[in-house]
């Protein structure tokens, strides 16, 4: 198919639905959230506790985006690994055959890992000009927390503590 591919209505909403077009109520909606897959490694599973609280109260991540968001957490630990071993090695390996330098095969796949990102990145908005196409409101408060009141600093009982 040719073109751009969809905008998910999500991100038109959060955006104010800047071109005025019918959004598809029709589009499935599926639970809020998602779990961290236990076959993550440690960085994967470090960068997914990073972001996934954000994406969900964003309304951004659902049951069904867990692979997306397993993929992306995925490719960073990659490019982590690699950029370490980069880092240890550095960019050029002498060939064991030949005995001419070339691109230490690391370079390859830190490469390859940072476009997957990149790719995935863009999907759930965390790009600057992604992310600049979205309009995220506050969340709401569904049930009033007593402890809220109790430490409102906004009330008039309490100037003699402000300073």
């Amino acid at each position: 198919m040719a073109g751009r591919k969809p905008k998910p209505t999500i991100i038109k909403q959060l955006s104010g639905n800047p071109g005025k077009r019918r959004l598809n109520k029709s589009e499935p909606s599926f639970s809020a959230g998602a779990t961290c897959p236990k076959h993550l490694d440690k960085v994967a599973k470090a960068e997914w506790k990073r972001i996934a609280a954000d994406l969900t109260t964003s309304g951004l991540l659902t049951s069904v985006d867990r692979s997306a968001l397993a993929a992306y957490c995925v490719a960073f630990s990659r490019w982590i690994k690699a950029e370490e071993l980069l880092e240890r090695e550095g960019l050029v390996i002498v060939s064991p055959k030949s005995g001419y330098a070339m691109p230490h095969p690391a370079v390859s796949i830190s490469n390859t890992a940072m476009t997957l990102m990149h790719k995935f990145a863009s999907e759930f908005g965390f790009t600057p000009s992604s992310r600049s196409r979205i309009n995220v409101a506050a969340p709401t408060k569904t049930k009033a927390d007593p402890l809220d009141a109790f430490f409102d600093l906004n009330t008039n009982d309490d100037e003699g503590l402000r300073q």
